[in-house]
C-alpha cells in the first residue's frame, strides 16, 4: 500500500512540477521579453491582466496541489525510508515547496501586488515597470529551475523505486 501511495504521489508531483515549470519557462523565455518590448504602460497593463487571470482553479489547483502532493510524497518517503528513493523524493519536494512555491510567495507575489497597485498611465510607473521586469524575471528563473529540478528528482525517485 505504501509503495503504491508513494508512486502515485511521486508521479503527481513530477507531472505538477513539469506543468508549473513549463508555465514559468514560457514566462522566462518569451512572455516577459515580449512585454518588455511594449511601451511601459502597455506592458504593465498586460502583466496586470495576466496576474488577475492566473488566479483561477486550473492554475491554482496544479500550483497549490503540487505543493501539497510534494509534502505528502516527502512524508511517505520518510515513513518508508529507502535511501535512493527517499533521497530523491525529499530533494524534489524541497525544490518545489521552497524553490517554486516559496519563491513565488516571498518574491513574485509581492512584486505582483506592487504592480497591481500602480497606474500604468502614471509617468512615474515606467521606473517601477523596469525594476519589476528585472526582479520578477530573475526570481521566475529561480522557480523555473527549481520546478525542473523537482521534476527530475521525482522521476529519479520513481526510477529508483523500480
Amino acid at each position: 500500500m505504501w509503495d503504491r501511495a508513494f508512486d502515485a504521489m511521486a508521479l503527481l508531483a513530477a507531472i505538477g512540477s513539469g506543468l508549473i515549470g513549463g508555465v514559468f519557462y514560457a514566462f522566462s523565455t518569451f512572455v516577459m521579453k515580449a512585454l518588455s518590448r511594449r511601451p511601459a504602460a502597455e506592458g504593465m497593463a498586460a502583466m496586470q491582466a495576466i496576474n488577475v487571470a492566473v488566479i483561477n482553479p486550473l492554475f491554482l489547483g496544479v500550483f497549490l496541489g503540487t505543493a501539497g502532493v510534494c509534502i505528502l510524497a516527502a512524508v511517505l518517503a520518510v515513513v518508508r525510508w529507502q535511501a535512493a528513493v527517499s533521497g530523491y523524493a525529499l530533494v524534489g519536494a524541497a525544490m518545489y515547496v521552497f524553490g517554486t512555491f516559496g519563491v513565488t510567495m516571498v518574491y513574485n507575489v509581492p512584486l505582483n501586488n506592487a504592480l497591481a497597485a500602480a497606474d500604468p498611465t502614471d509617468p512615474g510607473s515606467a521606473a517601477l515597470w523596469t525594476s519589476y521586469l528585472r526582479r520578477w524575471t530573475m526570481w521566475n528563473h529561480v522557480r523555473t529551475a527549481a520546478a525542473t529540478a523537482a521534476l527530475i528528482a521525482f522521476v529519479l525517485a520513481l526510477r529508483a523505486a523500480r
